[in-house]
C-alpha cells in the first residue's frame, strides 16, 4: 500500500478528494426549512392513506347513553 502512494501521489489525491466530494454531497438536504419537511411527510402520509376518514360509533353511541341518563333522571326526579 505504501508503494502505491509513493508512485502516484497526484491519483491518491484526486482519488481522495474525489471520495470526499461524494460523502459530502450524501449529507445534503432537498427541503430548505422544517416546514416544507413537514409538509412532505403529510402529503406522502395522505398518500398512503393513514389519514382516511376512519369514522367511529364510539362517539354516537356515548352521546345516546349520556342522553338517556339525563332523560332517565329527569323521569326519576320529576
Amino acid at each position: 500500500m505504501e508503494s502505491i502512494r509513493t508512485r502516484n501521489p497526484q491519483a491518491a489525491l484526486s482519488s481522495l478528494e474525489a471520495a470526499a466530494a461524494s460523502a459530502r454531497g450524501g449529507f445534503g438536504c432537498m427541503f430548505s426549512t422544517a416546514a416544507e419537511f413537514e409538509s412532505a411527510v403529510i402529503i406522502e402520509r395522505r398518500a398512503q392513506g393513514r389519514y382516511g376518514s376512519r369514522r367511529s360509533l364510539w362517539p354516537i353511541l356515548m352521546f345516546i347513553g349520556c342522553a338517556m341518563m339525563v332523560v332517565g333522571t329527569v323521569l326519576l326526579f320529576r
